[in-house]
């Protein structure tokens, strides 16, 4: 029973800090996130299996992480408002070509990223040819372009006349 209690603990524990660590998906990873989370691992390891490391043990743990997050899946099903706690909420970084600096220092998100995801999914070069930048619950960014204005052709040949 301490296996299952210390597997729900440390599964909590890393939830919450991942939560407040902000959203990275893997490719935004360097090389020492990658180290950090290879050391968080092996402090978890130590910490689910205390003195016992029998298989038994480990396979007891393992099934519980596993059914804990099962569980979690379907309380977020259930109830949208634990989703939002558990998974988070699309954070929008610009909005109408305006950059919300607060938002984007709460997420740790640069402006050269933004301009970058701009580039690679849109071709665009200037802020002022994006609409809305979102952080999206996943870690990713999405870019909505803003629209350009184009003219009718009669006005078009109007206009340059």
């Amino acid at each position: 029973m301490e296996s299952i209690l210390r597997g729900i603990a440390i599964y909590t524990i890393l939830l919450v800090i991942l939560r407040l660590s902000g959203r990275r998906t893997l490719a935004q990873m360097t090389a020492f996130d990658f180290v950090l989370l290879l050391i968080i691992a092996e402090t978890t390891q130590q910490a689910l299996l205390g003195d016992d490391f029998s298989i038994a043990n480990a396979v007891l743990l393992i099934l519980t992480l596993f059914v804990t997050d099962i569980v979690l899946s379907y309380v977020k099903e259930w109830m949208p408002s634990a989703g939002k706690w558990i998974d988070g909420v699309p954070t929008v970084l610009i909005s109408l070509g305006k950059p919300d600096q607060r938002a984007m220092q709460r997420a740790r998100v640069a402006m050269e990223d933004i301009l970058d995801a701009a580039r690679e999914q849109h071709g665009l070069e200037r802020l002022d040819q994006i609409k809305f930048a979102v952080l999206e619950v996943g870690g990713h960014l999405s870019i909505v372009p803003a629209e350009k204005i184009s003219l009718p052709r009669a006005s078009r040949r109007t206009a340059a006349q």
